[in-house]
């Protein structure tokens, strides 16, 4: 079995090993996901302060494209952890804990000076970065469920309250929407990181994994061009 995700659609076929595994650290379509529910969040609001817009995509590529996911692979679980073999554990320690500074100096100003209700959002992703990426209370926390909660329906709601500090029954059904999204991309991930680290896969598996694949594709590009393009009609 391999123990890395160097194979995987998203990562680079081509240069240096520590730039391809820097790369799939972050998980580009997965983070671009979690980046378009804020944009999706933000853009249910009636007029839209751009500042803020930026400000929380900033705070969620280091909150989690970079802070939760170098958790995940220092971790504490059982199986194999993606991208710990490339990285010491004080790589991943000193990238989780810079990133995560940043994220919540910029998070806290707005919470002070403009929109107090982000703190709710703030300090509830602040627990699923740890609970959820280090496998807390012994992996309660490390389920499907509390994916599609923790990085499909908040990342929305954050959105929302970021330019209208409240939340409304609109952002909540939306939430739910990005939720749902969520769950099927963690589904259809599961299998897919297992046939990947098959040493020598079968024609079968093979084609399961083409199918696993494309289904993760269609739903983090699917996302990402929804979030964006609503964005750029509220720009317009």
């Amino acid at each position: 079995m391999r123990t890395d995700r160097l194979s995987e659609w998203f990562v680079p076929g081509r240069g240096p090993i520590t730039w391809r595994a820097a790369i799939g650290l972050l998980f580009p379509p997965y983070t671009g996901m979690v980046l378009s529910f804020t944009l999706l969040g933000g853009m249910l609001a009636d007029t839209v302060a751009w500042d803020r817009v930026v400000a929380l995509l900033v705070i969620y590529l280091l909150g989690l494209g970079i802070a939760a996911h170098a958790l995940d692979a220092l971790g504490t679980g059982d199986g194999p952890k993606p991208w710990g073999e490339h990285f010491s554990p004080q790589q991943l320690r000193l990238a989780a804990g810079l990133s995560l500074l940043i994220a919540y100096a910029i998070a806290f100003y707005y919470i002070l000076r403009h929109v107090p209700w982000l703190l709710i959002p703030a300090l509830i992703e602040g627990f699923f970065v740890f609970a959820y990426n280090l496998e807390l209370f012994d992996g309660r926390f490390h389920t499907d469920r509390w994916f599609a909660v923790s990085w499909g329906g908040l990342p929305v709601l954050a959105g929302y309250v970021m330019q209208t500090n409240r939340i409304s029954l609109g952002s909540l059904l939306v939430a739910g929407a990005a939720a749902a999204l969520s769950l099927v991309q963690i589904t259809a991930s599961r299998p897919y990181k297992a046939l990947k680290r098959l040493d020598h896969p079968t024609a079968e598996n093979e084609t399961l994994a083409a199918r696993y694949e494309t289904i993760l594709r269609c739903v983090s590009l699917g996302v990402i061009a929804l979030g964006v393009g609503l964005a750029l009609v509220r720009w317009g």
